[in-house]
């Protein structure tokens, strides 16, 4: 019966992408079947490895959320929230004990992992039809490892299923570098284990996404050692340039041999780049290269779009969008295209037309409702909602528009736009960066990444020899084609969760989050004669600067002086108590005392 339970569950990941309920598959196979009725044939092992898709991909599916979109106010100098992070602003303490995915002390996925390892090999049948399963397992337990990593740094590197009582558990941490080593050797070996995206079957790891993410742990690393060296986060001896050749590498082999994968076609459709965030079905699109589906006749969705027609209690902050060109190819602090501020149509006049379809302007274009029962008009945007309730009001008035969608039925209890996992677009963004952290960058490798983006929503092209010197440069000691390819990075990838990762690995909190508050658009556009009268109160209520900027954070006692992050301590998360009792040989992370 057990048995017949277990594929049971598996005919369901065939319908949908694995992981849409925390319990799905939650219960490793040795936990149901003995290990002699288990490990006999290689779709013993695909159920199992069907556990690791539940239990590490994310899953956003909860009230509050807006899935992806809402990730970069968690962290970064992108978003805000109504509630500021207190990681930012220093002050997080050192906890007793910590559970859960991202604890240094749960460990738990790992052991399920090396236990697939320690026994896949009973299988006989022909490796070739193991091996897929065997790429997974080895994905799996570097994406497990990552997450980690960025987390506390230096970790004990365990490869075999551990008891309670073996030895090995009271290992020292090895240094980070150690680690990235060893993750990348899973991964090396995953994508000579993995089928192709021609091969494989649907939802399921391929080549090309492990491709993709050893790319990502490089990039990261390489960049993380560059950038931290001589401090007590850096490795000793280390610039990170090794890290930074194999990204290189791996994003150029992956860029050459896509298998398939590739920047998706917008057309002509000026609102195409914002269309590819807020689909309900990514099967066949190009550039999705793994995503998670919902369906709400099995139970599975979730609620983002009860708060992407209004502000999520989020918002975009003008260093964002002030990054965005105008359409010229110039910054706003030298084009005479740049109209200002004043209003929302002036900031998104002219400029990069991705500006316009990741936020709301109140234009007549931008649809927040539309199917709605008994025939009525589709509802379009006019003020952003400064008024309601917090999880849903706006608090920059810069509202995120990117990956909102706008039929009605998807604004109801229950949503199924898909989640985007991976997407083909940061491979080329990770070559780009990583050609250019060498001084390798040429002219060829831009027109083969940066400017795909810029050609396919109708900007100028980034030309190697004749970058204009940008007055408001984000990163002073940087060269300026440096700055351009951060720059391209941060708005293609605007509000999808990459912002925070890159600050911490460029050492950047100093420029970008310390002392600094987030900004918002100029309240006095929500001041004049027309505007709702709720709106216009609830707007005045907000402080503002004194430009006239929204300043949401001007009055927590806590950021007076802007967010106080720890530089030599905030980089790095602290390790429990218990752990450094359990086991003397693990220090803690520096500045935690």
């Amino acid at each position: 019966m057990k048995q017949i339970h277990l594929y049971s569950l598996v005919a369901l990941f065939s319908v949908i992408f694995t992981g849409c309920q925390k319990d799905f598959l939650d219960r490793t196979p040795e936990t149901n079947i003995s290990d002699a009725d288990y490990w006999k044939t290689s779709n013993d092992l695909k159920l199992y490895a069907n556990n690791f898709y539940n239990n590490l991909l994310p899953n956003y599916n909860g009230w509050g959320s807006i899935g992806i979109y809402g990730l970069d106010a968690d962290g970064s100098d992108n978003m805000i929230y109504v509630t500021y992070n207190s990681a930012m602003n220093g002050e997080r303490v050192i906890p007793g004990s910590g559970g859960g995915y991202g604890a240094y002390d749960d460990w738990s996925m790992l052991r399920n992992m090396n236990y697939f390892m320690a026994n896949y090999t009973k299988v006989t049948e022909p490796f070739d039809n193991v091996k897929t399963y065997v790429g997974e397992a080895l994905f799996f337990r570097a994406y497990f490892y990552f997450s980690k990593l960025k987390s506390f740094g230096d970790l004990p590197w365990v490869s075999k299923p551990l008891e309670t009582s073996s030895p090995e558990v009271y290992n020292e941490r090895l240094p980070r570098n150690q680690i990235v080593d060893s993750i990348l050797q899973d991964l090396d070996l995953a994508v000579s284990y993995l089928p192709t995206k021609a091969q494989a079957q649907p939802s399921r790891i391929t080549k090309e996404i492990a491709m993709l993410f050893l790319s990502r742990i490089a990039l990261f690393e390489g960049t993380w050692e560059k950038y931290h060296r001589g401090t007590v986060f850096g490795v000793s001896g280390s610039d990170g340039r090794k890290y930074l050749e194999k990204a290189a590498a791996v994003s150029g082999a992956l860029l050459t041999t896509s298998g398939g994968y590739g920047l998706h076609d917008l057309g002509d459709d000026p609102y195409g780049y914002w269309k590819l965030f807020n689909k309900v079905d990514y099967t066949g699109n190009n550039e999705i290269m793994l995503w998670r589906a919902f369906n709400i006749n099995l139970g599975l969705g979730h609620r983002w779009h009860r708060y992407t027609n209004t502000g999520a209690g989020r918002g975009l902050s003008k260093d964002l969008v002030d990054a965005y060109l105008c359409k010229d190819g110039l910054p706003i602090g030298v084009s005479s295209l740049y109209k200002g501020d004043a209003t929302l149509q002036d900031v998104v006049t002219d400029r990069d037309p991705r500006l316009r379809q990741t936020m709301y302007v109140n234009d007549g274009e931008h649809v927040v409702t539309n199917n709605r029962p008994n025939g009525l008009a589709p509802a379009l945007f006019m003020y952003p909602t400064f008024e309601v309730a917090n999880e849903n009001k706006s608090i920059t008035g810069y509202q995120v528009y990117k990956g909102h969608n706008p039929d009605y039925n998807q604004q109801q209890d229950q949503g199924t736009t898909g989640q985007i996992i991976f997407r083909f677009a940061e491979g080329l963004l990770i070559y780009a960066e990583a050609r250019a952290e060498l001084g390798l960058l040429s002219q060829d490798d831009l027109d083969k990444t940066v400017n795909l983006f810029r050609k396919r929503v109708g900007m100028p092209k980034l030309m190697l020899g004749a970058v204009t010197a940008d007055p408001n440069q984000e990163f002073k000691d940087l060269s300026p084609i440096l700055n351009e390819i951060r720059r391209e990075r941060r708005v293609e990838l605007a509000a999808e969760g990459y912002r925070a990762d890159d600050l911490y690995r460029w050492a950047a909190m100093d420029e970008k989050i310390i002392g600094k508050r987030q900004k918002g658009a100029k309240r006095q556009q929500w001041e004049v004669p027309g505007v709702p009268e709720n709106t216009a109160k609830a707007a005045k209520n907000l402080p503002i600067d004194d430009k006239g900027y929204i300043d949401f954070y001007q009055n927590v006692g806590g950021l007076k002086n802007g967010f106080q992050f720890n530089k030599d301590r905030d980089y790095l998360s602290p390790i429990p108590v218990d752990q450094l009792t359990l086991n003397p040989k693990i220090k803690q992370n520096p500045g935690w005392k």
